[in-house]
Parts: structure tokens; C-alpha cells; sequence
């Protein structure tokens, strides 16, 4: 099974892309889509989704997990956050995958074990637990590959 997992954002959008077999799970690719804050915020929404249905197209993933809205005190923030987790989700309703949202607290509890863990901790046992050679960067990254080992988690855990 291919899991697709997203970290959304308005500047910086991070991907994840797992194999999993049986209980192992090995990342195939990990990146971010960098997005300019001079350009106009339609064509940062666009370039998410065709960015990610690039992702989608060349690994073919089974199931798409992303990272649900957490708390922001700037109503504007939030709502243009929700337009990237919106074009992003769109992508995979496009190629009929399955979408799943978890919550930061709910990501870092399950690969972290302390839904209050920092950036750093989510990195390192990412790192661990896909057995890299080097801790994924940005953390935008990491925390993509994060949501996708969130989402195998949960899946085991209806087994």
C-alpha cells in the first residue's frame, strides 16, 4: 500500500510518500512545494494542486492522509490554510484516493508518543522509524512523512 501524506501550508507545502509492507514502512520520496509570497495567492493555490497531482501521477499512492487546521489566532491565516488543504485534498478526490485528515496533537501522539512534541522530536523519529541515513528536511518535509505514518498507524490499528 502507497500512503501520500501532506503538510499543508500557504508558503511551504510539505509531501510524503510511503511503501507499506506488512508492519515496515519505507519512504519512497519526501519534498516541499515552495511557494512565493509575491505571487499572487491563486497561483500558489494552483501550483499546490499541480504539484501534488504530479506526486499523485508518478507514485500512484492508495491512500492520501493530510494534517488538519490546528489553532490560529489570525482568522486570515486560517482561512487561506484551508484553501491549500482544500486544493490538496482536491487533487486526490480528483484521482478518487482517499482522503483522511488527523490533527498535529493526533500526528505527533502516534509517531511521537507525546502529542506535545517539538519539530525537532517529529523529525528525529521520523528519521528512525523509516530508517534514513538523514534527518528529513525541511521540517515540512518530515512532517509530511509524519502524517502518512500516522495515517499506517491508524490503519493497523482497525486491523
Amino acid at each position: 500500500m502507497r500512503i501520500l501524506g501532506v503538510d499543508p501550508g500557504i508558503i511551504v507545502t510539505g509531501f510524503g510518500v510511503l511503501e507499506r509492507k506488512g508492519y515496515e514502512s519505507v519512504a519512497l520520496d519526501y519534498g516541499c512545494i515552495k511557494l512565493s509570497v509575491q505571487e499572487q495567492f491563486p497561483k500558489r493555490l494552483l501550483k499546490i494542486y499541480n504539484q501534488i497531482s504530479r506526486v499523485i501521477s508518478q507514485y500512484l499512492p492508495d491512500e492520501f492522509a493530510i494534517e488538519d487546521l490546528f489553532y490560529a489566532e489570525n482568522a486570515k491565516v486560517a482561512l487561506k490554510l484551508g484553501h491549500a488543504r482544500g486544493v490538496a485534498m482536491l487533487a486526490a478526490a480528483v484521482h478518487q484516493i482517499p482522503v483522511s485528515e488527523y490533527s498535529p496533537r493526533e500526528i505527533k501522539q502516534s509517531v511521537v508518543g507525546s502529542g506535545s512534541a517539538s519539530k525537532e522530536q517529529v523529525q528525529r523519529m521520523v528519521k528512525d522509524l523509516l530508517r534514513l541515513k538523514f534527518l528529513p528536511e525541511p521540517f515540512d518535509a518530515a512532517d509530511a512523512l509524519a502524517v502518512a505514518l500516522c495515517h499506517c498507524h491508524r490503519l493497523e490499528s482497525k486491523i
